[in-house]
């Protein structure tokens, strides 16, 4: 062999394995940045979930504290409320007959009022009236005799 051609040989030979070694170098980019990308959705996938589990705990748990708070200051106004009755003390006896007439004698006017509201009213609006009386005929009954057990002396 002519010593060009092989130097000629060569220089081809090379240039095509150069020429597929970047053609496999390209192509073995195209997957590495593919699984790149692939890798790279999968993460932020997965951290908006986390972003979004994190956040409905915040927001349970904020439900949880405003729960809270507003069991308190249902206690709160109760004691309040017992408070004062304890401090008005026994007085004429017609006074504390008027007294002790006057839970029973709302709460039955109030259930009363309710039921001819829920009577009167169209078909249309008696859900939201009846949900609204009934809860203030409730709230009035369980408030005023929710608590009226007999006292106990603080000796027993």
């Amino acid at each position: 062999m002519d010593p060009l051609t092989g130097i000629a040989a060569s220089a081809a030979g090379g240039g095509l394995f150069g020429l597929i070694g970047t053609a496999l170098g390209r192509v073995a980019g195209y997957f590495e940045t593919r699984q790149r990308l692939q890798h790279e959705t999968e993460r932020w996938s997965h951290e908006t979930a986390l972003l979004e589990l994190q956040q409905r705990a915040r927001a349970e748990e904020s439900e949880a504290e405003l729960a809270l708070v507003e069991t308190g200051g249902r206690w709160a106004g109760l004691e309040a409320s017992m408070a004062a009755e304890a401090a008005i003390g026994d007085s004429y006896a017609w006074v504390n007959a008027v007294r002790g007439v006057t839970r029973p004698a709302l709460t039955l006017l109030l259930w009363l009022i309710a039921g001819f509201i829920w009577l009167g009213a169209d078909l249309a609006a008696r859900a939201s009236i009846t949900e609204t009386a009934t809860f203030a005929a409730t709230a009035a009954t369980l408030w005023w005799f929710g608590d009226r057990g007999p006292r106990r002396d603080a000796a027993h």
